[in-house]
């Protein structure tokens, strides 16, 4: 006759943590290298970590020191923490951390753990279960652990960070200069994304400063909110209509870009001589792309002051 497995309170089964499911697991590593897909080995017991002590330290198939740490109840920051410190004192690869009732913020906290460390971590749920009478097995389930996908998240998240930086500090330098040169930014401060604006002195109208890795860019923005899709088109063509006058007080082409699947415009030039990679052109970087931004708005500023805006 087939039965049904039906779940038991996890201290029916095991009634101490250290004395009964911490020594049963050490006997019984191989249930955690099913559940896992791992190969664990040499366990010991009650490892000591400076005043701590580790609940299991074993090695994995490459030799590498892991740390087990067992909470028979919902997990806490308390023993988050000490999945961490252990793994840290222990100088291990990995971290496994076996609870009867993971909550939510520890496992986004594990996830999040995964795709910032280089170590592995891993949240298992324990349940006790029985078939009809018989003798209580412990179920495992791997709540969350490191993958291909966590690490990748965690190197583009580590990538956008350094990104982030490198645009902040060219900002920092960059402003420096340029307001020894303008007035235009001055009131501006020093941001972590690829472009930093100023308004033109009507509502809708901005220059911007734009930077990538290699190249920068100066830039008339028209953008007058979310109704302001015809509004913005008409800006531009009347700049546009005067395309050759604009373009001679500039000195040089611009790149007039109206952008008809989108709701704003901009005109705009480009530079390649450097970006926020380029830390050794700084110095030439910032006094093409200031220059660039004088003439824009030296060219544009007789037209824009005729524009008769609601709101500016």
């Amino acid at each position: 006759m087939i039965q049904k497995i039906s779940r038991i309170p996890l201290r029916e089964a095991f009634k101490h943590e250290a004395l009964d499911f911490t020594r049963w697991l050490e006997e019984n590593i191989d249930v955690l290298n099913e559940c896992l897909d791992i190969t664990l080995s040499n366990t010991k017991r009650e490892h000591a970590a400076g005043d701590f002590s580790v609940d299991i330290v074993c090695e994995d198939e490459s030799g590498a020191k892991v740390i087990i740490e067992n909470q028979l109840e919902k997990s806490n920051h308390d023993h988050l923490g000490k999945v961490i410190t252990y793994l840290v004192a222990m100088e291990a690869r990995a971290a496994i951390w076996i609870v009867s009732d993971p909550r939510p913020e520890h496992v986004s906290a594990i996830t999040w753990l995964n795709e910032s460390s280089s170590a592995s971590f891993y949240l298992l749920k324990l349940e006790a279960i029985q078939i009809a009478s018989s003798a209580p097995a412990p179920l495992l389930t791997l709540i969350v652990g490191p993958s291909e996908g966590t690490k990748a998240v965690g190197k583009a998240k580590q990538e956008f960070a350094e990104r982030y930086d490198l645009r902040s500090a060219f900002w920092e330098q960059f402003l420096s200069y340029a307001k020894t040169k303008t007035r235009l930014h001055s009131g501006v401060s020093a941001g972590r994304y690829n472009w930093i604006g100023t308004g033109a002195g009507k509502s809708g109208l901005a220059y911007n400063y734009v930077i990538w890795e290699h190249e920068t860019a100066a830039e008339f923005y028209i953008d007058r909110g979310k109704d302001g899709d015809e509004e913005n088109k008409a800006i531009f063509d009347t700049l546009y209509a005067k395309k050759e006058e604009i373009e001679s007080a500039f000195g040089g082409k611009l790149d007039w870009q109206r952008l008809d699947n989108k709701r704003a415009c901009r005109i705009r030039v480009q530079l390649e001589n450097g970006g926020y990679r380029d830390n050794p052109k700084f110095g030439a970087i910032n006094s093409a792309l200031v220059d660039a931004m004088i003439r824009l708005e030296r060219a544009l500023k007789p037209h824009v002051q005729r524009f008769s805006i609601e709101g500016a």
